[in-house]
């Protein structure tokens, strides 16, 4: 890559951010933004850690760049600032890149050691279901394996009727910590990723007693990535653009401003609770428009999926039916899917 088209990618991705990002002061100043990603190539054996090259990019192999590095995204947060001085000295380096149609994404973090979800957590959704907006947050989780990549597919489980989409910011743990001051929270955060908490809603209201786990966490039931965006590309993540789409209409927009707990209340309140480990990921809650609160409600079929083409923060997911003894019909699922984080 010659200096000045190097430039020129530069440049585009920090007019992106600047139409993204509302300027405001934050504890980090945004740099070259560094967009760390788990990945799969046929040549390649085992899974990668790389670098995409701006949003909807190639990657960069930062195992090639370093053979010393682990090759999973939790190994690489645990490592702390060491990896992470790796990674930016190949984000400046003029290295080859992998073009996008030769790697499969994984998730950015695969088998944390938890994935904790919050609930209620935009105004204006406590609006639409015309409930009061919480005093505290509200705390619920998934299992970790319910997390799939950006392109993989989300199972329809033969158990719901319900399934639903709820598109989501997610704050992905680089620092081990407990009793941690909201002050201190983005300390201990490594970067921003977008999540989708797909949700079977029978279950949530009708089914186990009430409770939210069983509805969230069927296995594929939490597509992740395809970037872990670092903390100091990004110069608000309350001040973020999310939006969600079905079939091409938009179903979900709103803005991260409408979070009721910002991300270093969230991980002040759980970690009084819980020790947060590198590669933890917290799902921060939904913005309106998802089906169950539709009238009449609107549920997500084999071939539907969220979908966008703005640059936004979003997330498309691809749908098939379970392919079990009392499956429901015979369509054969969609064969394609993508995902973007964080423009």
């Amino acid at each position: 890559m010659g200096r000045t088209h190097a430039l020129m990618l530069v440049s585009g991705r920090r007019r992106l951010l600047t139409a993204l990002l509302q300027a405001q002061k934050w504890p980090f100043q945004p740099s070259r933004d560094m967009r760390l990603v788990q990945f799969r190539a046929p040549h390649l054996v085992g899974p990668h850690l790389g670098l995409e090259t701006g949003n909807g990019g190639g990657v960069i192999n930062l195992n090639a760049f370093d053979p010393t590095l682990p090759k999973t995204m939790t190994q690489f947060l645990e490592q702390g600032e060491a990896t992470l001085s790796v990674a930016r000295r190949a984000l400046a380096a003029q290295l080859p890149v992998l073009p996008r149609s030769e790697v499969t994404f994984l998730a950015p973090v695969t088998r944390p050691d938890k994935v904790v979800c919050v609930g209620m957590n935009y105004v204006d959704h406590c609006k639409e279901q015309n409930v009061p907006v919480p005093k505290e947050p509200i705390i619920f989780s998934k299992f970790a394996s319910s997390i799939v990549g950006p392109y993989d597919e989300v199972v329809l489980p033969p158990q719901s009727q319900e399934v639903d989409w709820e598109v989501e910011l997610a704050v992905v743990i680089g620092k081990k910590g407990k009793h941690i001051k909201a002050t201190d929270a983005m300390a201990h955060v490594a970067g921003f990723t977008v999540a989708h908490d797909v949700s079977a809603r029978d279950w949530l209201t009708r089914r186990n007693g009430k409770q939210w786990l069983l509805g969230k966490t069927f296995d594929t039931f939490c597509p992740l990535g395809p970037a872990l965006v670092t903390k100091d590309s990004v110069a608000d993540p309350h001040n973020l653009k999310i939006c969600c789409r079905v079939n091409g209409e938009v179903v979900q927009s709103s803005n991260t401003n409408q979070m009721v707990f910002k991300t270093d209340d969230l991980i002040a309140w759980v970690s009084q609770f819980v020790t947060f480990y590198p590669g933890d990921v917290i799902l921060t809650g939904t913005p309106p428009g998802v089906g169950v609160f539709r009238k009449p409600p609107v549920f997500l079929k084999v071939s539907e999926g969220p979908d966008s083409t703005d640059g936004k923060l979003w997330v498309r997911t691809l749908w098939k039916e379970e392919r079990s003894k009392g499956s429901r019909g015979q369509q054969p699922p969609a064969n394609t899917t993508a995902c973007r984080s964080l423009g």
